[in-house]
């Protein structure tokens, strides 16, 4: 069964570059720092046009959570995100700024060491009750909105906003979503 990370639990601390707080949700190897992760799973809150951090040798993937949206820049190819948007990935190394659209945004980050592990960011609307299946690789489903319940081997877990369910350790499966809102299923895979 998936194990529940609250978002009570998840760690603040100050952007690599200095220009905000993020939130980390769940990081690999444990103890980690924002120089040595293996993989990274954060969210963070953007309230005025800057560059963002670098993070050599890092593929990055971003959604925008909250907010009128972002025009992302990376390296002079600019596209805009909103809520709506399929998740962006972009290297972590590449020069990338933002530029707010309107009110601040928070977003969500996910990013994996090049050579070592890649990742995949879905976002999947939930309305009732959704199906998706756990492949045995490490993965994650994040509740963006809403109340979700995860439902595997007759075992319910309900998930609140911002709270997360990890699948570190969990063998292939079968997974049912229920409730309404939206959530992010993120796939982690071993180079």
């Amino acid at each position: 069964m998936p194990s529940l990370l609250k978002a009570d639990n998840h760690r603040r601390m100050p952007w690599k570059n200095g220009g905000g707080v993020t939130i980390e949700i769940a990081i690999h190897p444990q103890g980690a720092s924002v120089d040595d992760f293996d993989w990274r799973i954060s969210t963070a809150t953007v309230a005025n046009d800057g560059p963002f951090s670098v993070f050599p040798g890092i593929d990055r993937t971003l959604s925008v959570l909250e907010g009128d949206g972002i025009v992302l820049d990376v390296e002079g190819h600019e596209t805009k995100l909103t809520r709506e948007s399929a998740p962006l990935a972009f290297a972590a190394d590449a020069r990338s700024s933002a530029r707010l659209t309107g009110s601040a945004i928070t977003d969500l980050n996910v990013m994996t060491r090049r050579g070592r592990f890649t990742h995949r960011v879905s976002r999947l609307p939930v309305d009732d009750t959704t199906l998706v299946v756990a492949d045995g690789n490490p993965a994650l489903l994040f509740c963006a909105e809403g109340q979700l319940h995860l439902i595997s081997d007759g075992e319910a877990i309900r998930l609140e906003k911002l709270d997360c369910a990890d699948f570190a350790n969990c063998a292939a499966m079968p997974l049912t979503i229920k409730g309404k809102g939206t959530a992010f299923l993120i796939s982690i895979i071993a180079a």
